[in-house]
């Protein structure tokens, strides 16, 4: 296609002759990202417009990414190709990014008309603070109004009154995200659409291991749905697999987790909340024989350590302040910046190890399972009566809620299945275990009384 007339360098648009400018691209790429968040970038044109083509194969395109992804921070992934120009071979860099700042062998440059700049330190703090209310969840979504799961959110709106957090009542889906600042130009915020839209790029993964590693799974899930959905839904899938034990009090029955509810609802909202949702990767929930853990997307706050919030000296950084503040309207979060202290108290009352661990792409909190809580202690004699091989198998079991007879033979030192069948028998009789789910994909659980 011809476009020899219509190409000319602007604030979004850089010309260069060839790839042997390429350390220039990179600095033009970097201070339109800083102006604009987007732009594109041609190779084979001169700067006044002249279309001189450029040799283009699979190596040139590889080398332009490689390139670009080691010389400009934060990351970016552009769309490099090959286009036919007034007859000749040019590569088109579109590109486009929302971590503000961008920069360019270490150094942040500012689009200037048509020319790159490089940024003094009071730009570069301007900027910063100008896109600091720029935020992932400030911005417009594609969703509708029609998107916006209305029992979900009549559902968050009485939640909030019964808090009395808020003092309206739900009227219409747009009135009430208009009051709750989740609106913009009659359109949706992303904020909104996380909390409220079933359908959006966010989800849970949920996976229990056989053992202390990844090499074999006993159970995965993949949770999808709103926010306060994906909440409901990995709070009921940890519940399911933990283990429990029923202490008898002058009161009566006691049911006991091995790790504190109040521990896990409070690490499940606060990975949910403080997630980055700029990164495309899923929150995950792990279960080994040993752990529990919890990922997030998202790292941890500059020159801020976990032991800082479990002192109480921490300061509450708000990645999304928008959500953020909408789940604290219902109180599933309390106040900022409190929820790592909280989950650390908990599990010290409970005699629980806990560790907050930053990591380069995220942050994880990892709940250590008590070694006697399953089939010994205080839990109503459960391995009362039991010989050795069933005391063994019934530990396998708690430590492992949901395993197959097959997967219990592997951690048994590959004891024979007949006799885990036959063994598995006599526990279902006994009602110390059950099973539950389908033929295909159930599994054997300490039995609730």
């Amino acid at each position: 296609m011809h476009k020899e007339n219509l190409l000319h360098e602007t604030e979004k648009v850089e010309l260069k002759k060839s790839t042997a400018e390429l350390k220039e691209a990179i600095i033009s790429i970097s201070a339109i990202l800083n102006k604009h968040n987007k732009g594109v970038l041609y190779f084979g044109v001169k700067n006044d417009g002249t279309v001189i083509g450029q040799d283009v194969s699979e190596s040139t395109l590889r080398g332009i990414s490689q390139a670009i992804a080691s010389h400009i921070e934060a990351k970016i992934y552009p769309e490099i190709t090959k286009e036919i120009i007034d007859g000749k071979e040019c590569v088109k860099v579109q590109f486009s990014g929302d971590e503000i700042p961008y920069f360019a062998n270490g150094k942040p440059y500012i689009r200037v008309a048509d020319e790159d700049k490089l940024m003094s330190v009071n730009e570069l703090k301007k900027l910063i603070l100008k896109t600091a209310n720029y935020l992932w969840e400030s911005r417009l979504s594609d969703k509708k109004f029609n998107d916006i799961n209305k029992e979900a959110l009549q559902q968050f709106i009485q939640r909030a009154n019964e808090a009395k957090r808020i003092n309206f009542k739900f009227t219409t889906v747009e009135d009430v995200l208009a009051k709750l600042h989740l609106i913009k130009s009659d359109k949706l915020l992303r904020a909104a659409e996380v909390l409220f839209c079933n359908d959006n790029t966010v989800e849970v993964q949920a996976a229990v291991f056989a053992g202390t590693d990844k090499l074999t799974f006993l159970d995965i899930k993949q949770f999808k749905g709103n926010l306060l959905s994906l909440k409901e839904q990995s709070e009921n899938y940890i519940k399911e697999h933990i283990n429990w034990r029923a202490n008898l009090t002058p009161a009566g029955r006691e049911e006991i987790p091995e790790i504190p509810l109040r521990a896990i609802e409070e690490a499940i909202v606060n990975s949910l909340c403080h997630r980055d949702y700029s990164i495309q990767k899923s929150n995950e929930i792990a279960f080994y024989s040993d752990r529990i853990e919890m990922f997030n997307p998202g790292q941890f706050p500059e020159n801020k350590e976990p032991e800082d919030y479990i002192k109480g000296k921490g300061e509450s950084i708000l990645r999304n302040p928008l959500i953020a503040n909408t789940l604290y309207l219902s109180k599933d979060i309390e106040k900022w910046g409190s929820g790592i202290k909280r989950i650390y108290d908990e599990c010290k009352g409970a005699g629980v190890k806990v560790v907050f661990e930053k990591e380069s792409t995220g942050f994880k909190v990892i709940f250590y399972r008590p070694v006697d809580f399953v089939a010994g202690g205080v839990n109503e004699g459960l391995n009362e009566g039991l010989n050795e091989g069933l005391k063994s198998l019934l530990k396998v079991i708690g430590e492992n809620p949901g395993i197959k007879a097959k997967d219990t033979s592997l951690l048994l030192n590959n004891r024979p299945l007949k006799t885990i069948e036959r063994q598995i028998k006599i526990l279902v009789e006994k009602g110390l275990i059950e099973r539950r789910g389908s033929k295909k994909t159930g599994g054997y659980f300490i039995k609730q009384k």
